[in-house]
C-alpha cells in the first residue's frame, strides 16, 4: 500500500477512510467523489500504523462511529468508517455485530460459517431469511456525524458455494440474484446490490453542502 505523508494533505479537502483495504477505499471514493468534488480520499493505513479502537458497540452504528471518530482523533482529518454483518431472523438477529468473531475468534471465516450452519441445521429453508447490514459513518473535523445505512436481503443456504467474496458470502443467497450465492457473483455484480452500496447511496443523499470542517 502506497504510503502518504500526512503533512502533505490539506485538512479542508481530505477524508480518511478508516481501513487498510484499498478495494474498500476505491468503492467508497467512487461513490462519494461525485458528491464531494475536490475531495481526496485516503486510507488510514496509508498514513501510518494507528492503534485499532475497541469495537465494543452494541450496534453497527455504534461501531462505525467508534472507528470514524478514532480516525478523526488520530489524524485531524474528517473520516469515514463502516461496520457491517449478517443478521439471521431465526437466530434473533445473530451473528449481528459479532459476525466477524461469531466462533469466538476474529476473522475465522470457515469457523464462523460452520457455527452458523450448525445453529441453523434444524431450520426449514423458508425460515432461513437473513440480511447483510452496513452502516457507514462520516464524521467531520468538528464532530458532525452523518450516517448511511443499507441492507441486502436474502436467505442462508445449506452449503457454501462460490470463489469470490469473503465471510458469509458463500452461504448467503441474495434475493436480487436468485440461485446465486454472494460468493458466486462477480465483484461488479456484488457491488451493484450489496449492503455497502445501499448504505453509500443513503449517505450520498444526505451530503448536500457537507464540508470537512
Amino acid at each position: 500500500m502506497e504510503h502518504i505523508d500526512i503533512k502533505t494533505l490539506d485538512p479542508a479537502s481530505t477524508v480518511v477512510v478508516a481501513t487498510g483495504n484499498l478495494h474498500k477505499l476505491e468503492e467508497i471514493s467512487a461513490m462519494l467523489a461525485p458528491q464531494l468534488p475536490g475531495m481526496r480520499f485516503v486510507a488510514l493505513g496509508q498514513l501510518g500504523d494507528f492503534p485499532e479502537p475497541d469495537e465494543n458497540g452494541e450496534t453497527f452504528r455504534d461501531n462505525a462511529l467508534i472507528k470514524a471518530e478514532a480516525a478523526v482523533a488520530e489524524t485531524g482529518f474528517a473520516a469515514i468508517a463502516d461496520d457491517s454483518g449478517l443478521m439471521v431472523d431465526a437466530l434473533g438477529g445473530e451473528p449481528g455485530v459479532h459476525s466477524a468473531r461469531y466462533c469466538g475468534r476474529h476473522g475465522d471465516d470457515a469457523a464462523n460459517n460452520e457455527k452458523l450452519l450448525a445453529n441453523l441445521a434444524d431450520v426449514p429453508d423458508a425460515e432461513r431469511t437473513a440480511r447483510f447490514v452496513s452502516v457507514i459513518a462520516l464524521v467531520s473535523r468538528s464532530g458532525l456525524v452523518t450516517v448511511g445505512q443499507g441492507t441486502c436481503e436474502g436467505v442462508v443456504g445449506r452449503t457454501g458455494r462460490g470463489e469470490y467474496g469473503f465471510g458469509y458470502d458463500p452461504l448467503f443467497l441474495p434475493a436480487d440474484t436468485p440461485g446465486k450465492t454472494m460468493a458466486e457473483l462477480l465483484p461488479e455484480e456484488k457491488n451493484a446490490i450489496s449492503h455497502r452500496f445501499h448504505a453509500l447511496q443513503d449517505l450520498v443523499r444526505q451530503l448536500d453542502g457537507w464540508t470537512t470542517a
